[in-house]
């Protein structure tokens, strides 16, 4: 690891590592917004690190020289896009993970906006306190949906059902043209997909998908209902 690629924060597993995931972190975040996150996945077996550049370049860098696959690209927000500008480059990833996708740059959502969870809007507002006014950025828009289409790993995306910064379904149709793409909805979430109200049952999802990317098809079941298997007899 080189210091021009080493993360801002990293969460290392206790024991084993199952694989490694690089985290882009969104619109004016500190990367310990996400230690919620990185704490429980990587408690869960993988290395998390989590950059707060506005592009996936030192996340993808670093992401390259882990040993420990897979090796996940995670991005959220604007982080997202940046992210997914990665994965249009052949940059190394053997998937990525998405959450709330930013279909319109121009809207920046207020806190009440990006989550339900009380905890996470202490952390938001200690956050804000410490970044101070914000910066002026370019925040990254989404590739192109050819570019999109190029795309040759798997994607899994997260996204709020209720998401008031980025519709649903707008989300859903920017992310269509994705070839692999895996998208769940956080019934009635906001747009921190990754830290709102249902962040455990988010968390769980992704490690179940990350334990099926292991597995070497992340489309096949490795634990299911016995009343699926009865519908399906």
């Amino acid at each position: 690891m080189t210091s021009s690629t080493a993360p801002d924060v990293l969460w290392a597993p206790p024991a084993r590592i199952r694989g490694t995931l690089a985290l882009v972190a969104g619109r004016d975040e500190h990367a310990l917004i996400y230690e919620r996150f990185g704490r429980r996945l990587s408690a869960d077996g993988y290395t998390v690190g989590v950059f707060e550049a506005t592009d996936a370049v030192a996340a993808a860098a670093w992401l390259g020289e882990q040993p420990d696959a897979p090796r996940v690209l995670v991005g959220s927000d604007t982080g997202a896009s940046a992210v997914l500008a990665a994965l249009t480059r052949g940059d190394v990833a053997d998937a990525a993970i998405v959450a709330g996708v930013v279909v319109d740059t121009d809207h920046a959502p207020t806190d009440a906006e990006r989550t339900a969870c009380p905890l996470h809007l202490g952390v938001l507002a200690e956050n804000a306190r410490a970044a101070g006014p914000a910066a002026s950025v370019t925040a990254p828009d989404l590739p192109a949906a050819a570019d999109l289409a190029a795309i040759a790993v798997p994607v899994l995306a997260v996204h709020g059902g209720a998401d008031p910064v980025s519709p649903f379904s707008a989300a859903a149709a920017a992310l269509s043209s994705i070839p692999d793409i895996d998208l769940i909805e956080t019934v009635d979430g906001l747009h921190d997909a990754l830290n709102d109200a249902s962040h455990r049952s988010v968390a769980a999802s992704i490690v179940l998908w990350l334990e099926r990317l292991r597995a070497g098809d992340v489309h096949a079941p490795i634990v299911r209902s016995s009343a699926d298997e009865r519908v399906t007899a």
